[in-house]
């Protein structure tokens, strides 16, 4: 527990801790304060950066010193120096002055900048000698249809003296993992992550002077399929961007005595054949130990007999910096059961769907074939179920080398699963010979909830799983079958949830320009991103482009970013694509309802019952598709005035009326029903703001009818149930919203969960005890867009919740409404200012409600209560707590407005009910 001294803590670079080789000139910082004092706050700040941590800690800001600075805010505060240069190191630190004048200072933290300029880079870009191949017989030649033998690279280097510094950039097309004097560097995977490689392309950056020696020093790399010419998607051919991998290090040293050395790839490093015989992300890896090369990226390696390696061309396209975390092992898990189907295979449950692979130790005689074939369920008569993942073979092969213990475990690989089938095994395994790597992009928790009832915590456990599995460089649908595309729809709708769970700000700004990337000439934006090359140029309805719901992600994400972390450079770079977006819906739709040009639309997709088809139209289709262009435009007035572009809010605001006129005519009744009856319509009218203000009950009573028909069940899709228990809550059916929340039979939430789901099912029915599996061709078991109702359990059920006119939680709400026969539910969630928490419990006539607002915010509390209940914080009556502020009553709230602090309020006046 913090003390009620302020303390200066999480120090952020563009929301990286500590980041190396960044390429923003001007980039943001960012700081979160602590404190247990009530009313805490900070008052003034002062930034100071140098180029060295000597000269910070004397005092001599020789980049940057902001001096005293009147104020309270703490966050994307740009740096105001010097320009910086390439390869520039920045240490700095924080001061805080609060509200009693009191000095606080933070620890010291650190950026460095990347290489800035296309002529920073000397090395080659270098590729292996197909005469590797040859003199491998092991080795697979890499064809379209089939992946090939990964090559492994190696420099031999010597250096004069003593190490100062060492800085390794390094890139490729296709996946490195690089070692210095046998040591892998760093801990990252799947480097560099997915881009469109046509307009850009990642690089890392790794500080590995504690690797390098006086003497005889090797570089070397693993050079992997990947993204860049693996198979992505649901084609059967690889090579969406090319089918020639290649690779680029450069290593700058500076020696003790000033030296500077670079060592960079060309065409004098030596390539060969390795172990790995063949990998890819869909199908799996072959890995022959026998073939291993001791000692490879070690100085004393006798490389006489590797080829040299080819260098090529260039690409013509950026190398950026990676702004995002990066994927890595983030955990694992021992399996909950091992069982021998047959001798030599046995069938492991690790009791929890994952995206990675195995670890795996093993035992026996040299050449024995060990075969790890991955899934996510079981068939009824106990037996692996693989059909779901199409043609993604997911198998993993290792031969042994025959030594007394070997453990291994893939590198350019990865699945989706719970479970594995392993044959050949030479005996039983023993406990600790199999561990699940669970692996995903490295975004921070930042968020917890928990309540009373065991299936609705799982049912959130589920869906932070999901958003594990998927965050993987992009948001993809799913990490099983042949697809693990950057769906847009199915992001934009998980987007709130994902935010609370995960601090998400880097991932997705990373994955906006990706969606930028990806926009056409016209201002269409895609319905995945990275865009696939050969989906660049629509033709026809042949493109993925501009479905409603899907593409609207354009401007839903920034908009969202904005709002949950403050984020006003999201709207300023990403302006011209969101507004070439709307300027191609107006001029392709005059009349102002949106039949989409392009003729795709998914609708509600996957609602029930579902429509698959998404080059065809309908009532409900056109309606969505109009609804979320109103929609993209009030977002767009609503950006356009946080950043102070007037006449485009005034523009905006303009289409959005239009719009929402258009959208009155053609689809709503005087008495608030709409033509199109489903219980989605009824929600995006409400949330989107499209209805009369007068008719907007009767409309939310028209939904509660809807889903009284539906036996009190949801009928919803990706797009719709997002907004299902937000909407019935604040129009007042929090009742409605619980109820089918605690549904536990077909179709709900919980049905999975009660049939053993640990993560999101893709569908309702992906599977049922009176049909068993659907239709394999699309049923993922670990997909997360269903699971958005964790919105709704941060938001409504714990009640962490935005303030309507202030951004990233500086100002916000704890509005509970509990319900369900609850006896307690609670959440914490750590925003960009700081911890949150709330927790609600209560026995009959007594109500309790404990929150933490952090240091240098506010918050206004709605406490459920009835009029007239005495209402306590801590052992006082409310009213005598000076801090406290009376709001008055907003309905079935009294409401407090409150500074930071901790604060535990009690009510016990009458029975209190459900709402």
């Amino acid at each position: 527990m913090c003390g009620l001294e302020l303390q200066v803590t999480r120090l952020r670079c563009e929301y990286l801790e500590n980041p190396l080789g960044i390429d923003q000139r001007t980039p943001r910082l960012q700081w979160q304060l602590e404190s247990a004092r009530r009313g805490a706050r900070q008052t003034a700040w002062q930034i100071q950066v140098a180029s060295s941590a000597d000269l910070l800690a004397r005092g001599k800001a020789d980049r940057w010193d902001s001096g005293r600075v009147a104020g309270d805010q703490t966050t994307h505060i740009r740096y105001g120096g010097a320009p910086l240069g390439s390869r520039a190191a920045c240490f700095w630190q924080v001061r805080v002055w609060d509200e009693m004048g009191t000095i606080a200072r933070s620890e010291n933290a650190l950026w460095t900048m990347g290489l800035l300029e296309p002529a920073d880079w000397h090395a080659d870009w270098i590729a292996a000698d197909p005469a590797c191949l040859e003199r491998a017989p092991h080795a697979i030649h890499p064809t379209p249809t089939g992946p090939g033998t990964p090559p492994w690279f190696r420099k031999d280097f010597e250096l004069a003296g003593p190490i100062e510094h060492a800085t390794l950039y390094a890139s490729a097309r296709g996946l490195f993992e690089c070692h210095v004097n046998g040591q892998c560097v760093g801990n990252d995977l799947f480097a560099p992550e997915w881009t469109d490689y046509e307009k850009r392309i990642q690089y890392r950056t790794y500080d590995v002077t504690r690797s390098l020696q006086p003497g005889k020093n090797t570089l070397g790399a693993i050079l992997g399929d990947g993204w860049y010419s693996g198979f992505v998607g649901w084609q059967e051919t690889r090579g969406r961007y090319g089918l020639q991998n290649s690779l680029l290090l450069q290593l700058e040293i500076q020696l003790a005595s000033g030296e500077q050395v670079v060592i960079g790839t060309d065409g004098s490093w030596r390539c060969c054949a390795g172990p790995i015989v063949s990998s890819d992300f869909m199908m799996g890896e072959i890995y022959d130990a026998r073939q291993e090369l001791d000692g490879w990226s070690g100085p004393y390696f006798d490389d006489s007999n590797w080829c040299f390696a080819r260098q090529v061309d260039p690409p013509r396209v950026p190398l950026v910096a990676q702004p995002s975390e990066p994927v890595r092992i983030i955990e694992t898990i021992e399996p909950v059961s091992v069982n021998e189907m047959e001798p030599g295979v046995v069938l492991v449950d690790l009791g929890q769907n994952i995206s990675g692979w195995v670890r795996l130790r093993v035992r026996g005689k040299a050449g024995t074939v060990v075969t790890l074939r991955h899934g996510e369920r079981l068939q009824s008569n106990g037996t692996l179920y693989t059909e779901n993942l199409r043609r993604a073979k997911a198998t993993d092969i290792y031969i042994l080398r025959g030594a007394s213990e070997e453990t291994w475990e893939p590198r350019f690989t990865f699945h989706g699963f719970q479970y594995i089938e392993i044959s050949g095994l030479p005996s039983k395994p023993r406990p600790g010979d199999i561990l699940g790597c669970v692996i995903h992009s490295a975004t921070p928790g930042s968020g917890f909830f928990e309540c009373s009832f065991p299936l609705v915590n799982r049912l959130w456990r589920n869906g932070l799983w999901s958003q594990k599995d998927n965050f993987l460089s992009v948001p993809t649908d799913c990490p099983q079958r042949d697809e693990r595309l950057g769906w847009m729809g199915d992001a934009q709708v998980f987007l709130r949830t994902a935010t609370y769970n995960m601090d998400v700000a880097a991932f997705f700004t990373k994955w906006l320009i990706d969606i930028e990337d990806a926009q056409t000439d016209a201002g269409i934006y895609p319905d995945t991103a990275p865009r696939l090359r050969e989906d660049k140029n629509y033709v026809g309805l042949d493109g993925l482009g501009g479905a409603a719901g899907w593409a609207d992600a354009g401007v839903i994400v920034p908009w969202t970013l904005w709002r949950v972390y403050g984020d006003c450079h999201v709207i300023e770079r990403h302006w011209h694509a969101m507004r070439a977006w709307l300027d191609y819906l107006e001029r392709t739709n005059p009349e102002f309802i949106r039949c989409n040009a392009l003729g795709n639309n998914y609708g509600d997709w996957l609602c029930i019952p579902s429509d698959t088809t998404f080059r065809t139209h309908s009532p409900m289709k056109t309606l969505l598709a109009t609804a979320y262009w109103a929609d993209d435009a009030a977002k767009m007035s609503d950006m356009a005035r946080g950043v102070g572009k007037g006449q485009e809010a005034e523009r905006f605001q303009a289409t959005f009326e239009h719009v929402r006129a258009a959208f009155q005519k053609k689809w709503v009744r005087d008495d608030g029903r709409l033509d199109v009856e489903t219980q989605t319509a009824y929600l995006v009218a409400l949330a989107f703001n499209l209805l009369p203000d007068d008719i907007r009950k009767q409309a939310a009573g028209y939904l509660v009818e809807n889903i009284q028909e539906h036996g009190w069940h949801l009928s919803t899709g990706f797009i719709g149930i997002r907004y299902l228990n937000p909407i019935l809550t604040e129009m007042g059916y929090s009742d409605i919203a619980w109820r089918l929340l605690l549904n536990e039979d077909y179709p709900s939430w919980l049905y999975p969960v009660r049939h053993g789901a640990t993560t999101i099912w893709e569908r309702w029915n992906g599977w049922t005890a009176e049909d068993g599996f659907f239709n394999p061709q699309m049923n993922s078991f670990n997909h997360y867009s269903l699971g958005s109702v964790g919105e709704w359990l941060y938001r409504h059920v714990a009640g962490i919740e935005l303030d309507p006119e202030s951004n990233g939680f500086h100002r916000f709400r704890i509005k509970p409404f509990p319900g369900g026969g609850l006896e307690s539910a609670g959440a914490t969630y750590r925003s960009i200012h700081g911890l949150i928490t709330s927790r609600w419990q209560r026995d009959g006539t007594r109500f309790l409600l404990e929150v933490t607002i952090p240091a240098n915010t506010a918050a206004s509390v709605y406490l459920p209560s009835a009029p007239g209940a005495t209402i306590r914080e801590g052992d006082r009556p409310v009213d005598q707590v000076g801090e406290i502020e009376n709001g008055g009553r907003d309905g079935i709230f009294a409401v407090y407005h409150v500074p930071a602090g901790q604060y535990r309020f009690t009510t016990s006046a009458g029975h209190f009910a459900d709402f």
